[in-house]
């Protein structure tokens, strides 16, 4: 295996991620008329080039596993590339556009939809129904939110929640209770305003996440709607004034981070969340970062579900694998993604950096092997939401990226008082559904 490795990016540029989906109707152009009828051979020798985010941990793991592939199916060699989250998704595109796409890839739920719809993403649903894609130790609901428009384009890499990581050993110094799965958001608000108040005002509660999809997205479950119905907005005007002006109040009760503080915790880079700084008892994360948030400090850190109903989460993909339609090696690439699904050495190899395993019957070998208290932790928050969880939404669609980066930009504009609840609700309601409507 040639390993062609790219400086890691640290942080999370919206602005730059956005900006990636511009490439993409030409990215669609110069795939068009090289679909799987038209694959080279995969008799002979057979490079994949495969290209993903992360850090160093999984890119170590990754090649391990890619490395065990070759060994057994020795015709087989991968060219991998890897970086940090920022700007991925624009190398992404323009090595398709280049004519270089990756035969197989990460991705993630902000633009599964986008390229689905685009018809860049394999059709994986022939694969999936002779098991030479085997899914069938995937959860149903996992393995659906995998599917757009009733295909199956991606598969999990792995299971996460969306996870409430608070610092164990900050709120054992200032007496105070740690917050509970099932908590509702409001008790959730107290709490944070009594632990800021409990430090003497130096430490705030809670991260305010006014401008966080996931939160929103499972406050609006809670109350039996949803972040989108189809290809539009789930909610109205009502509902998302209501959330903007619950945290409000708890900023009034200063049981939030200044603004500054919220939006350099908003880049979504690990190292500035505010649980692993010190400026807050409580963040709101993936669970699988767990491990990686518990190196940037020497606190104990430890997880809750997000707030509210547990019924509101579902079974969620971190991220998935999936193939460019394009790729001269269809048959190949899917043999991979169904390795990297059941194969229990690969499993091992993989570990619990991308949450944990999607397949159940590996996820038991796997968890098996994981000594770490953050590792355990990641796996006991996910089988007690096993069976709590609600059944899955379809995948955000065609707009999604747009409509978070509005969701923040709203939120923002309230916490540095720019802007009024109500007139940042109505802009974001209307800019909202001019994307959905693109």
């Amino acid at each position: 295996m040639s390993a062609r490795q790219s400086v890691p990016r640290t942080g999370f540029d919206r602005r730059r991620f956005l900006g990636a989906l511009t490439g993409l109707p030409l990215l669609a152009g110069g795939l068009a008329g090289c679909g799987p009828e038209e694959a080279a051979s995969d008799d002979g020798p057979v490079e994949l080039s495969v290209f993903w985010w992360g850090g160093k941990a999984r890119a170590e793991a990754t090649e391990r596993a890619l490395r065990l592939y070759t060994q057994q199916n020795p015709r087989v060699s991968f060219r991998v590339t890897w970086q940090g989250l920022g700007g991925y998704y624009d190398r992404l595109a323009t090595q398709a556009t280049g004519g270089n796409p990756p035969d197989l890839f990460q991705i993630d739920d902000t633009l599964l939809s986008e390229y689905a719809g685009r018809e860049i993403l394999l059709d994986l649903d022939r694969y999936a129904a002779d098991d030479r894609l085997d899914l069938r130790e995937v959860p149903e609901q996992l393995a659906r939110y995998g599917r757009v428009d009733e295909r199956t384009v991606a598969v999990p890499a792995a299971q996460t929640s969306a996870a409430l990581v608070f610092n164990r050993t900050l709120l054992r110094r200032l007496d105070q209770p740690e917050p509970r799965t099932g908590m509702s958001w409001k008790e959730y608000a107290r709490w944070a305003g009594r632990v800021t108040r409990a430090s003497g005002n130096r430490v705030a509660g809670t991260m305010d996440p006014s401008g966080d999809y996931r939160a929103l997205w499972l406050w609006l479950r809670g109350q039996g709607n949803e972040l989108y119905q189809s290809r539009q907005l789930g909610f109205g005007s009502a509902e998302l004034l209501d959330w903007f002006e619950f945290w409000e109040v708890a900023r009034l009760d200063r049981a939030t981070p200044s603004a500054a503080l919220v939006e350099q915790a908003d880049s979504g880079e690990p190292a500035r969340q505010l649980v692993v700084t010190g400026h807050s008892a409580a963040s709101f994360a993936w669970s699988h970062q767990l491990p990686e948030l518990q190196r940037l400090t020497d606190d104990e850190l430890a997880l809750a579900a997000f707030p509210g109903t547990p019924a509101a989460q579902w079974p969620r993909a971190s991220m998935y694998w999936a193939g460019f339609r394009g790729t001269r090696h269809p048959s190949a690439v899917v043999d991979v993604l169904n390795f990297l699904t059941t194969n229990v050495a690969a499993g091992r190899l993989l570990g619990v950096d991308r949450g944990l395993n999607a397949s159940r019957q590996v996820r038991g070998y796997v968890m098996a092997d994981v000594t770490e208290r953050a590792g355990k932790r990641v796996a006991a928050l996910g089988a007690e939401l096993d069976g709590l969880a609600g059944p899955s939404p379809a995948p955000p669609p065609k707009g999604h990226a747009t409509v978070r980066a509005l969701l923040m930009e709203a939120a923002e504009s309230i916490r540095g008082k720019r802007s009024g609840a109500r007139a940042a609700t109505s802009r974001f309601m209307a800019r909202a559904n001019a994307a959905l409507a693109q």
